[in-house]
């Protein structure tokens, strides 16, 4: 806890320097960003065609904070979503949770290149858990969370678009729940026992890896009343010891699709592409045991690409 607690310290006063340094300057920053709030709702009477009633509501913001003067240039985002569901006799359960922080500053180097260093936090808000059991927690806050820190070259030739590339980054995955930590979730190193069950040494709460980091991210309107914001993090850990983890590139890819059908009401779509080799997936599929088939049972588990998709009519709001 100590190693994570001095973690997240150094980023908050790499952050404030950065913060104390732009705001020497006298500048005008360029500030916005919109927040998005939608709701839907199935209700069935006598249904033939089968269904079970649902509500559900998924809050979304994006902000930013950034300036440019001179050969100097900060920006500046946070990304943040939570959604909930009540389907049929269900629990109310979360179908969207993310929290994301990223801040960059950069120098000039030449034309629309800047020497650049970027950190980049991203956890969850609640507790999430292996449905349809809703006792059992499978993450929470800051379990897992993952920090970025990296060096490299930014380059910006437009206001909407920019692509961070470092050749030297480190990245640390965060598990503060032990029982997460034992059971080696997120990556970590997992507790050890002895032949009785007895456990002999804490799981590991931190992971650190040194790679290459790649960032893109495009936000413009790009029709009239159409607005496409998409960010792709790419991270490939090449001082693993082992080889499949070592030839496997980290993905993240979320784009957020906004159409305005009014001065409020918003149409939104969400998509979120997610590959971490180091992750185990729960892998489904069919036993048969003597002439009984078991279906869609876990069969193994394994890295996988997930895959999330929202879409949203609500109210929205830009500035």
């Amino acid at each position: 806890m100590k190693r994570i607690n001095s973690l997240i310290l150094c980023v908050i006063i790499l952050h404030a320097a950065w913060a104390q340094e732009a705001a020497k300057i006298d500048t005008t920053w360029k500030k916005g960003g919109f927040v998005s709030l939608s709701f839907n709702q199935v209700s069935l009477t006598n249904w033939a065609a089968g269904g079970q009633n649902a509500l559900s509501g998924t809050f979304i913001g994006s902000f930013f904070a950034n300036y440019k003067k001179g050969k100097t240039a900060c920006d500046n985002t946070l990304d943040i979503g939570y959604g909930l569901i009540k389907s049929g006799d269900a629990s109310v359960r979360k179908n969207e949770d993310k929290f994301e922080f990223n801040s960059k500053y950069g120098r000039e180097a030449k034309g629309n290149f800047f020497y650049s260093a970027l950190v980049n936090a991203k956890t969850q808000f609640a507790p999430g858990y292996n449905y349809p059991d809703d006792s059992t927690v499978i993450s929470r806050f800051a379990a897992p969370a993952y920090i970025n820190i990296a060096l490299g070259v930014d380059y910006k030739p437009t206001s909407y678009f920019s692509l961070f590339i470092s050749p030297a980054t480190g990245r640390s995955i965060i598990v503060t729940d032990q029982k997460l930590a034992d059971a080696g979730q997120f990556g970590v190193d997992p507790a050890t026992y002895d032949a009785n069950g007895t456990k002999l040494t804490n799981g590991k709460q931190l992971r650190v890896e040194f790679g290459a980091y790649l960032r893109a991210r495009f936000q413009k309107e790009v029709f009239k009343n159409v607005t496409l914001l998409s960010t792709l993090n790419l991270f490939n850990n090449y001082t693993s010891k082992n080889n499949r983890q070592r030839n496997n590139i980290y993905i993240d890819w979320q784009t957020m699709l906004n159409i305005k059908a009014g001065k409020l009401v918003t149409f939104s779509v969400f998509t979120h592409v997610l590959y971490d080799n180091i992750v185990a997936i729960p892998i489904y599929g069919d036993v048969t045991v003597g002439n009984t088939v078991y279906k869609n049972v876990v069969v193994g588990k394994g890295p996988r690409t997930q895959f999330k998709e929202v879409l949203g009519l609500g109210l929205s709001y830009k500035f």
